[in-house]
């Protein structure tokens, strides 16, 4: 049995995504970073692909189909990204080496620690506790 349930992503072949005007798929994806990276949406454990949708004044399906194109993954996929990497450096940070992996999960955004550890695993391939005991021993040999 695999660790975590991890299952195998499917490809699918939705012919909406093909119908969009190239102007709006720019467009929304720029407004989608500026979620991401300026606004730390991610973080907001509730915040929806329909609250994005409604942010940006446009409908799910659209920014489904951006999110498809431009990062070639799902909505829950491309904010676990954000939340991971932001835990990436968060986890052998100085400033939060006195917090444990379930106050870093919530931190960034995670509702729960075995939705954290199920993510984190299947991004880097090992738990938190050991990416966090494996790069501070790397950090002490220098």
């Amino acid at each position: 049995m695999a660790k975590y349930n991890i299952t195998e992503k499917k490809e699918k072949d939705a012919s909406y995504r093909m119908h969009l005007r190239p102007e709006l798929v720019d467009e929304l994806y720029e407004q989608i970073l500026s979620k991401f990276i300026v606004e730390k949406k991610y973080r907001d454990p509730d915040y929806s692909a329909r609250q994005l949708a409604i942010d940006l004044n446009t409908n799910t399906r659209y920014i489904s189909a951006v999110i498809n194109l431009r990062f070639q993954q799902n909505y829950s996929c491309l904010v676990n990204d954000y939340r991971i990497r932001e835990a990436l450096y968060m986890l052998i940070d100085n400033r939060y080496l006195d917090k444990s992996i379930e106050d870093i999960a919530l931190a960034v955004g995670f509702a729960n620690r075995q939705s954290f550890y199920a993510a984190f695993y299947r991004m880097k391939g090992i738990t938190p506790k050991e990416y966090r005991r494996q790069q501070l021993e790397k950090l002490q040999k220098k």
